[in-house]
């Protein structure tokens, strides 16, 4: 990492997609040293400007300058399944120049790929094993370990090549709560400038500063998300009075100019009367005409401009007041009565060698937590129990009606339009109602009609969710894994509250502790090859996990 102080400066930036799809329009920001989360709804161009940042875009116009080295995480990672651990950490050259000098060949072109270099192999170990790899060792092969220790093998070549920016998109994706605690551990260690994309509010709350990226500009804030989230509520309770205020006012500026129209009208039908009678010589009410239509033009001119600005000053105020609408939705149909018997696991050997033994059996409207390291099983058990998959033997047997979100949201048909795609789940609903509903879950008008293929991702989300959740039979054990993957933190919040109005059984399988406890869970499962529950959690805060 170099000695001089690093940066990020944005500069009248603009950048267009192609297809000619504006994404910034001249924006301006800096990162300095410390830790940035970088924030916005999905779309909003946070992972554009990352890539712009770390040179992998251009700008359309305008600069981004940075001190120092870049080094990103990207948001998916694949590696090739033949590289080996010590090629993916950028040290295969000066490893294997070092095993020959050890070996007695003692060639200049060694010492020059060595460099003072010497302690590389325990550097690389020692990052590794901060990580929680160290039982990967630097000769296997990538194909060799799993999604998660993928992305946390990227990280590990980061952090051993201390670049002066790091930028992290979307770190926590597909990581499990063991590996989210070590890439915590990480970024809280970080010196020099980190900016992090982020929907995962543990991570949220290790930084400096928020950057609310919003219809192309940024608002900054002081403070790790929790104070974020404390500032905007203030912001956002001024708003709504500075809203309550100018309707007033602009209903004021109303009734001022119907009172001066109704006194103008009784000043010129007084003037016609006297002009009507002539009382007063011709030149003089002429006069006193002209004056008063300057004077009656002049007056409602004055309360039209008021008007006008009454009504600037509302939409002025409208327009600081977010519109982050939240799914608000009545589902009696789910309804399960406490006591009845929603499943039943019997003996169940899955595969994989995931297994449950014994009886277990969910009762009532439970709200379960499923969690576990990746690769644990926790995805083969959902899919046993949606009949996705066969059983090796046992049983899965569910008594009521079920719906399985997937992760990949497959569920939508992406030729059929939202309003089509619920139809299709709800074949005996009229088209009335279907749009009725869907307006709960934010589809109103021609937004029913979008076809599913062109939905942003935290729109894609809530149409799966409103296909399951609108179904008939209505679904009274919902399963969802992973929900919040790649949601923005308002996508999950409509998610929490769509799930308040739930009321039959939920199996949630997440390594999101924070969205876990927002939905009143009721029972904590431990998937590690074999299904076991959880009695208490730990002082750490990572139920069941041994960090």
């Amino acid at each position: 990492m170099s000695t001089h102080p690093t940066s990020v400066t944005v500069t009248s930036l603009d950048f267009t997609w192609p297809d000619g799809t504006r994404v910034f329009d001249g924006l301006q920001m800096a990162f300095g040293p410390g830790r940035t989360g970088l924030i916005g709804v999905n779309g909003s161009g946070k992972s554009t400007l990352l890539k712009l940042i770390a040179g992998e875009l251009a700008p359309t116009d305008g600069a981004v300058k940075v001190a120092g080295e870049v080094g990103r995480l990207p948001q998916s990672v694949t590696l090739d399944t033949g590289l080996r651990v010590d090629d993916v950490l950028g040290i295969a050259a000066t490893r294997a120049a070092l095993h020959a000098i050890e070996a007695g060949d003692a060639s200049e072109e060694h010492f020059a790929a060595v460099g003072d270099d010497w302690d590389v192999e325990e550097r690389a170990l020692a990052t590794l094993d901060q990580l929680g790899l160290g039982h990967i060792g630097l000769d296997r092969t990538t194909g060799e370990v799993s999604g998660g220790e993928s992305v946390l093998l990227r990280l590990a070549a980061l952090l051993l090549r201390k670049p002066d920016v790091l930028l992290l998109d979307e770190p926590t994706n597909n990581l499990d709560l063991f590996a989210r605690r070590r890439l915590y551990a990480a970024v809280e260690a970080w010196s020099g400038v980190l900016v992090v994309v982020s929907h995962d509010r543990e991570l949220l709350d290790l930084v400096d500063q928020i950057a609310d990226l919003r219809e192309g500009e940024v608002t900054w804030y002081g403070g790790n998300f929790s104070s974020y989230e404390e500032a905007l509520s203030v912001e956002q309770e001024a708003a709504e009075r500075m809203v309550r205020v100018a309707e007033s006012d602009l209903r004021k500026q109303k009734r001022e100019l119907a009172d001066a129209q109704v006194k103008l009208a009784r000043r010129k039908r007084y003037g016609q009367k006297m002009w009507d009678q002539k009382r007063e010589p011709k030149i003089i009410m002429g006069a006193r005409k002209r004056a008063a239509q300057e004077s009656a033009g002049k007056h409602r001119i004055l309360h039209e401009e008021k008007l006008a600005e009454a009504k600037e000053r509302l939409d002025d105020a409208v327009e600081a007041v977010r519109d982050d609408d939240e799914i608000r939705v009545d589902l009696p149909q789910t309804l399960v009565h406490p006591g009845r018997t929603v499943l039943t696991l019997n003996g169940l050997d899955m595969r994989y060698g995931a297994r449950v033994k014994g009886v277990f059996e969910l009762r009532g409207p439970e709200r379960i937590a499923l969690v576990g390291r990746n690769g644990a099983g926790k995805t083969t058990l959902l899919r046993t129990i949606a009949g996705e998959l066969d059983a090796v033997s046992g049983e899965a047997l569910a008594h009521v009606p079920l719906r399985f979100l997937p992760q990949r949201l497959d569920v939508l048909d992406d030729e059929l339009t939202v309003a089509e795609n619920v139809a299709a789940h709800a074949p005996d609903a009229t088209n009335n109602r279907i749009r009725a509903r869907l307006a709960r879950f934010l589809f109103k008008g021609a937004k029913a009609d979008q076809r599913a293929a062109t939905l942003s991702g935290g729109e894609r989300f809530r149409a799966a969710l409103a296909a399951l959740l609108l179904a008939e039979p209505a679904p009274q054990l919902l399963m969802l894994d992973e929900p919040t993957n790649n949601l923005d933190m308002a996508s999950v919040k409509q998610l929490s509250t769509a799930l308040e109005s739930y009321q039959g059984a939920l199996i949630v399988a997440s390594h999101d502790l924070p969205f876990l406890e927002s939905l009143g869970i009721t029972r904590w499962l431990h998937m590690d090859g074999e299904l076991t529950e959880i009695t208490q959690k730990k002082k750490t805060g990572a139920v069941g996990y041994p960090v």
